[in-house]
């Protein structure tokens, strides 16, 4: 089984000979977003739609997994669902770079987070990013949605009307003027996986030609072409580096400016993942089995 745990859903495939057989999803199940109670709740949900039987091996990739006492935690709920199998646990970037065709090369996670990770062939490892919404993030869903919330406040402090990009959220939130954001942002209703979600706000107002909107999509690729940047220069690798997750396989615009980022720098092997990180599993699983 592999499981592909970000900071919105758990999403698991069963795979028999390296072939998918079952996929389903849950809530999150990463314990940096939700809750342990909540975490295992969800996890016993999803194993129960992916139905029982024997597992040799379950191979897991998540969020803010930095230690080996993360892995641990995040096993540690997995293993009753699992009796007697093997279980992985490791940064789930690292299902994104397997899922691209590659052993070696950079990830770059652009989902609800940001990271980067990448392996060279004498295998070293290294990360940039991956620090949580509270550090970092930049580049990410989160980001997004925070920024469109500063832009509406700081049109609200110079007297200005809600513009374009201001008006779309204040209408998703389901607010009426812009100084009500602020309470909803710090609300214990809101959260994480809440603010990320209104990048979608951004992402539409820049396709609708929006020009704040569009500087914002554009910034998050420069970012994340920073993260990929560290990673590269620091193993000494001329490639690949493949995007992925929400944001990097769906929103063309921030492709393009992470892609002309990244190729200003001299570093031209770069591609978007065609498929979903947990499909990396299978590579992942021979390769340690060696």
């Amino acid at each position: 089984m592999g499981l592909d745990i970000g900071g919105t859903k758990t999403r698991g495939v069963r795979f028999e000979h390296g072939t998918a057989v079952r996929d389903e999803s849950a809530g999150s199940s990463n314990v940096q977003n939700v809750s342990r109670d909540v975490a295992a709740a969800n996890l016993a949900e999803l194993f129960g739609k992916i139905g029982g039987g024997q597992v040799d091996e379950v191979y897991a990739g998540a969020g803010g997994i930095d230690t080996d006492e993360d892995a641990q935690a995040l096993a540690d709920l997995i293993a009753p669902h699992v009796p007697g199998a093997r279980i992985t646990v490791v940064h789930d970037s690292r299902l994104l770079l397997a899922a691209g065709g590659a052993s070696t090369g950079v990830a770059v996670i652009a989902g609800t987070g940001s990271a980067a990770w990448g392996r060279n062939d004498a295998g070293e490892e290294a990360r940039a990013g991956g620090w949580g919404y509270l550090l970092g993030d930049e580049g990410s869903g989160y980001w997004l949605g925070r920024e469109a919330v500063r832009h509406s406040l700081r049109l609200m402090n110079k007297g200005l009307a809600p513009d374009c990009l201001s008006s779309a959220l204040l209408e998703s939130c389901g607010l009426d003027e812009p100084g009500k954001l602020i309470a909803l942002f710090h609300s214990p209703a809101t959260g994480r996986r809440y603010w990320a979600q209104q990048a979608r706000v951004v992402v539409e107002a820049a396709d609708d030609g929006d020009p704040t909107s569009q500087e914002l999509v554009d910034q998050a690729g420069r970012d994340l072409a920073v993260l990929a940047e560290q990673v590269v220069r620091q193993l000494g690798l001329d490639g690949p580096v493949i995007l992925g997750s929400g944001l990097g396989m769906n929103v063309r615009r921030l492709q393009e400016a992470f892609i002309a980022t990244l190729s200003g720098k001299g570093i031209e092997d770069v591609r978007i993942l065609a498929q979903d990180p947990v499909f990396g599993v299978p590579r992942l699983v021979a390769e340690q089995r060696g």
